[in-house]
């Protein structure tokens, strides 16, 4: 979480002023972590005992 909300304050606050597209594409990456590691968290595992 603490990734995200740094890539969100530098890409708006200080890449911005650079790059317009390096600031999108640091969003976009900001956007996509937490349904990623979310996904990979809730993964279960082969050993079920069923």
């Amino acid at each position: 979480m603490g990734t995200c909300l740094t890539l969100f304050v530098l890409a708006g606050a200080v890449v911005r002023m650079y790059s317009t597209t390096a600031a999108i594409v640091m969003f976009v990456v900001a956007l996509v972590i937490p349904p990623f590691a979310v996904i990979v968290a809730n993964r279960r595992g082969d050993d079920r005992d069923e």
